[in-house]
């Protein structure tokens, strides 16, 4: 067997650090080609030193610098690459079998495509690629002839729950509906979140991920994405797209068919599972998760998404329905609120108020390339900025 050579963008991050642990228990499958980090120098270090990847990119070149100083110094023979140009480089390099884009936000788009293009089995876990590209992405897949995996527990469920042959979904599915944790604060008065901390935010009750996408899940804008996200990567009208708080996260979201058959994904809440799936398709290998065990299990409830105590939801349906581009703007206000909340410099509960006044604000334009998306993300994170700054 030949093994898949894997490039994983953002390979420090929690889905990457989960792929590289997959990879390590298939050795007669997988070898690492590339890996890359924005900027956390040691941990990239010492995935390079254990994996002996034959490429490491890091955007910041100073960064890259220091790296490149460290690896020269242990004796490794791993190239270092500097500058964004070169996710993208190495996303499309000719020897890259599989790219899991793991890259947190829209820097993560640029790259995507690049592997699309280049007709690589891409695992998307970085959902902002599609919330801000779109068309465009989608474009690229079809013409590059890619085979998209999508990465999101959500999606991977939707995606397994659902036959090989895409060309027959139209005909099967009713709706599907994408189930959420809730969060942290499931069960709390949204008038009592003004004085909610980082710390708090950031802890999940199911599970462990970075703290961007942890704040967007005590917010629900994780789940708005995943419904924009979910219309792209099924075909789907906004319509088609439902969502279920279940605070147990074993159910991991369901198809509703045609003849009102429900199709379910259950196991652990546990990334390396997608991820398997993603790397094996259309086979299935051993991901290092624990058996779900239903007699121990927990009874399984699901209550309705609020839209009081979790309005940020509801902008993915909007967005959806407005102009091309809003879905970009969407995404760009939503990265600076939740820095700015991260930060100390805005209220958690205001957060909803940057992204929905931004959405209303902003017009997006010509969304037709890279450059056009990424022009429009700027002048997004510019509005949100401001706003983020003159809100109490």
């Amino acid at each position: 067997m030949n093994r898949q050579r894997v490039c994983v963008l953002g390979s420090t991050g929690s889905i990457g650090v989960n792929t590289l642990d997959v990879i390590a228990r298939h050795p007669e499958r997988y070898e690492i080609f590339a890996l890359s980090a924005m900027s956390r120098v040691e941990a990239l270090l010492k995935q390079c030193l254990e994996y002996k990847p034959r490429y490491a990119v890091m955007p910041d070149r100073d960064a890259a610098a220091r790296l490149r100083t460290l690896l020269r110094e242990a004796g490794s023979a791993t190239e270092v690459l500097d500058g964004a140009p070169a996710l993208a480089d190495i996303a499309a390099h000719p020897e890259v079998d599989t790219v899991m884009a793991a890259i947190v936000g829209a820097a993560g788009l640029a790259p995507a495509i690049a592997a699309a293009r280049s007709g690589k089995r891409l695992l998307l876990a970085n959902k902002e690629a599609i919330v801000v590209g779109g068309a465009l992405f989608m474009q690229a897949v079809a013409q590059g002839g890619a085979t998209l995996l999508p990465i999101d527990s959500e999606h991977s469920a939707i995606f397994q729950c659902l036959p090989e042959d895409r060309t027959t979904w139209h005909d099967r599915i009713d709706h599907i509906v994408l189930t959420a944790s809730g969060g942290p604060f499931r069960a709390r008065d949204p008038g009592t979140l003004a004085d909610v901390t980082p710390d708090q935010a950031c802890a999940h009750p199911n599970w462990v991920m970075g703290r961007k996408i942890s704040v967007d899940s005590a917010t629900m804008m994780n789940k708005a994405l995943e419904v924009i996200e979910a219309r792209w990567l099924f075909d789907l009208a906004p319509e088609q797209i439902r969502v279920l708080i279940h605070p147990q996260s074993i159910i991991h979201s369901m198809v509703v068919c045609r003849d009102q058959s429900v199709l379910a994904q259950l196991g652990t809440p546990d990334m390396r599972v997608p991820i398997a799936y993603g790397l094996s398709f259309p086979e299935r290998i051993t991901s290092g998760a624990s058996r779900l065990d239903l007699l121990t299990t927990p009874s399984l409830t699901f209550e309705e998404a609020d839209a009081r105590r979790f309005p940020g939801l509801h902008l993915s349906w909007q967005a959806l329905r407005a102009a091309e581009g809003s879905t970009t703007v969407l995404n760009a206000a939503n990265e600076v609120a939740v820095d700015a909340f991260l930060n100390g410099r805005l209220r958690f509960d205001r957060i909803h108020a940057v992204n929905s006044q931004c959405l209303a604000d902003v017009q997006p334009g010509d969304c037709g390339s890279i450059e056009a998306l990424l022009e429009l993300d700027a002048r997004a994170r510019a509005h949100a900025l401001t706003l983020a700054t003159r809100l109490p």
